[in-house]
C-alpha cells in the first residue's frame, strides 16, 4: 500500500487577510466559497453551528520551506527550540493547517467567517462544523512558551502598528 493520496481542494478563501502575518488575525472577514460541483444540500444544517473546523493549506508556502529539525519557534531563542510537529505553520512537511473560525452566516456555497488566519486564494481541504464533544478531553498541558508567543494572535488586526 502506497504512502501517497490525492487531496482535492473544496474550497477557496475569498476575502480576508492577503499576506500571511504571524499577529493580529482577529476580527478580520472573509468567505469560504465552497465549489460548485458540491450541491447545496452538502452545507444543509451547517448554520446551526457557531464555529467551524477548516483545514487548509498553506498555499503561498514552497517544499523548500520544510525543516526537518528543532529550531526556536519564531527563530526567537527565549523560547526553546522544539521539533518541526511541535509547530503549527508551513515548516511541517504536508503544509497544512487547522483553523476554528466563528461562522457568521451562510449565503449559498458562501460562508461568512470571521477569525480565519488563511489568506485570500487559500484552498480549503475539509469544513466541518465544531463539535465541543470532540475538543480536548481531560485538562489540557501546555509549555508557557505558545502563551508568550500567541498573545497578540488574535488581536484584531486594527491593532497592528499601535
Amino acid at each position: 500500500m502506497s504512502g501517497a493520496f490525492e487531496v482535492k481542494p473544496i474550497a477557496t478563501v475569498v476575502g480576508g487577510h492577503t499576506v500571511p502575518a504571524d499577529d493580529f488575525q482577529g476580527g478580520v472577514e472573509s468567505i469560504i466559497r465552497v465549489n460548485e460541483e458540491y450541491p447545496l444540500e452538502t452545507l444543509q444544517g451547517i448554520e446551526e453551528f457557531s464555529h467551524l473546523t477548516v483545514i487548509w493549506r498553506f498555499s503561498l508556502a514552497s517544499p523548500a520551506d520544510v525543516e526537518l529539525h528543532a529550531r526556536s519557534p519564531r527563530g526567537d531563542t527565549k523560547w526553546p527550540a522544539t521539533g518541526t510537529f511541535v509547530h503549527r505553520n508551513h515548516r511541517r512537511p504536508n503544509q497544512l493547517a487547522t483553523s476554528y473560525p466563528r461562522l457568521l452566516g451562510v449565503d449559498g456555497r458562501d460562508l461568512l467567517v470571521t477569525d480565519l488566519d488563511a489568506v485570500e486564494g487559500t484552498p480549503i481541504i475539509d469544513i466541518g462544523p465544531w463539535f465541543q464533544e470532540m475538543g480536548p478531553r481531560g485538562q489540557v498541558r501546555q509549555p508557557s512558551w505558545p502563551n508568550e508567543m500567541l498573545a497578540h494572535y488574535w488581536a484584531p488586526a486594527s491593532e497592528r502598528g499601535r
